[in-house]
């Protein structure tokens, strides 16, 4: 998955923005973007198990 960061300038001041899919989410600072791509990135890589067949069946 493609994530990036980039600077924003709004009226309000700068802020930073993470945009990754076609999905994205604004921040206050670069540290708080940075912190929820190395968030977002960890959870991605994490080993999922696929759902046994009786999960699925109930779903």
């Amino acid at each position: 998955m493609n994530i990036s960061i980039e600077p924003l300038h709004k009226a309000e001041g700068a802020c930073w923005q993470v945009r990754f899919a076609s999905h994205s989410v604004t921040f206050r600072s670069e540290a708080e973007a940075r912190q929820f791509v190395a968030t977002l990135e960890a959870r991605l890589q994490a080993p999922h198990q696929w759902p046994s067949q009786a999960q699925r069946a109930a779903s």
